[in-house]
């Protein structure tokens, strides 16, 4: 995992499920960690928005920090943590597959978080969950810029053409739950590609792609 623990026992809260409570007669569980580590969690994750992402609006920068900070998001980084090994649960979560469920995982990573923050700082909290969350955020970025060539190109064009670019069909093989599209766009009356997909929005975002490595 990459941390070290002066409190021991404040990293086994960590991992201790609400489940669990009842069973060992006792109030003690993660979910004020969770609490804390939610709040450090989005502190640091707006921070590296904010600093390395200077030209994004408000709101772009809004909607990256969603997806990094969601459940799906958190629960692959606990399992890559392999956090999944170390969760204390009750017996009915665990014959019901907690240690798989997203929730349940994404709760105890935030709870880490918290528990990090109590025994080191703020400053090996930040280093930390930054590892942890700044591959995330670059793939929303890069997926982010996958999907918007066509919005891209149609900026270029207007800008440089005062006109739109249009896509059309220009061929298709294969059987049909393995089709593969092909995509031309014409942009001022040149045309680019074929853009490749195994739908027609994908093709036409390869062609697309195309398109504005010329332009």
């Amino acid at each position: 995992m990459g941390i070290k623990f002066r409190n021991i026992k404040l990293l086994q809260l960590a991992f201790m499920h609400r489940s669990i409570t009842n069973e060992i007669h006792s109030k003690i569980n993660n979910e004020r960690l969770e609490f804390l580590g939610d709040a450090i969690l989005g502190a640091v994750t707006a921070s590296l928005l904010y600093n390395g992402l200077a030209g994004n609006s408000e709101g772009d920068l809004a909607k990256i920090k969603s997806v990094v900070v969601s459940e799906a998001t958190l629960s692959v980084i606990s399992l890559e943590l392999q956090i999944d090994t170390m969760m204390v649960l009750g017996r009915g979560e665990e014959l019901s597959g907690g240690r798989r469920k997203k929730a349940l995982l994404a709760d105890t990573l935030e709870a880490l978080f918290g528990a990090l923050y109590l025994d080191s700082g703020f400053d090996t909290a930040f280093k930390f969950i930054s590892r942890c969350i700044s591959p995330e955020i670059e793939k929303v970025r890069e997926k982010r810029c996958r999907e918007d060539y066509k919005s891209q190109l149609q900026s270029v064009c207007l800008h440089k053409f005062k006109t739109y670019p249009v896509y059309s069909l220009s061929g298709f093989s294969g059987p049909e739950h393995e089709r593969c599209f092909w995509v031309e766009v014409s942009c001022d009356g040149k045309v680019f590609g074929p853009g490749m997909g195994k739908n027609k929005k994908y093709a036409e975002q390869e062609a697309a792609r195309i398109a504005l490595e010329h332009l």
